[in-house]
């Protein structure tokens, strides 16, 4: 009896090791990934979120996506009357704190596109975290002229987000 016990713990230790990673990248949520539509001919857009953290720091360290040549971390900012944008290093989430991407700040930006952004379209989309790994979230392509809310996507973000 006692050997039977013994082989038991010994098989449910490595579960109990592979428990962990998993729990750990539950820390992140990601909410409401949009995007805009593009026009026919453009070669560049971009994809807004908020990334959430719980009790543990973390940094979106890039991102990647199959709809376009290459996929960086962008600022928006003005400068002497002019609106510019370039790339920024990973981006820290702060424990117990939200990040947002708006149009206008922070977005995830696409260079060479390989088709038009559609509205009414989704596309995948994979950030990847210093702690957190990978995850990849489903972005849903608004209409051109599509603002920021704080509706609708909510629920279903969360619901798309693969681990």
């Amino acid at each position: 009896m006692r050997r039977r016990s013994f082989s038991l713990a010994v098989l449910a230790s490595p579960m109990l090791s592979f428990a962990a990673p998993a729990f750990a990248q539950e820390h992140l949520h990601i909410e409401q990934p949009w995007a805009r539509a593009t026009p026919p001919m453009a070669k560049t857009g971009a994809a807004y979120l908020t990334i959430s953290a719980g009790h543990d720091a973390d940094r979106l360290v890039s991102a990647s996506t199959a709809i376009a040549e290459k996929t960086e971390i962008h600022t928006s900012f003005t400068e002497g009357g002019v609106m510019k944008m370039r790339p920024v290093g990973p981006v820290a989430i702060a424990a117990d704190k939200s990040v947002s991407f708006a149009p206008g700040g922070l977005h995830i930006m696409f260079l060479g596109l390989k088709q038009p952004l559609k509205a009414g379209e989704s596309f995948p989309l994979t950030l990847t975290f210093e702690k957190g790994g990978a995850k990849t979230v489903t972005v849903t392509v608004r209409p051109i002229g599509a603002a920021a809310s704080l509706g609708g996507d909510h629920g279903t973000a969360h619901g798309e987000m693969k681990h």
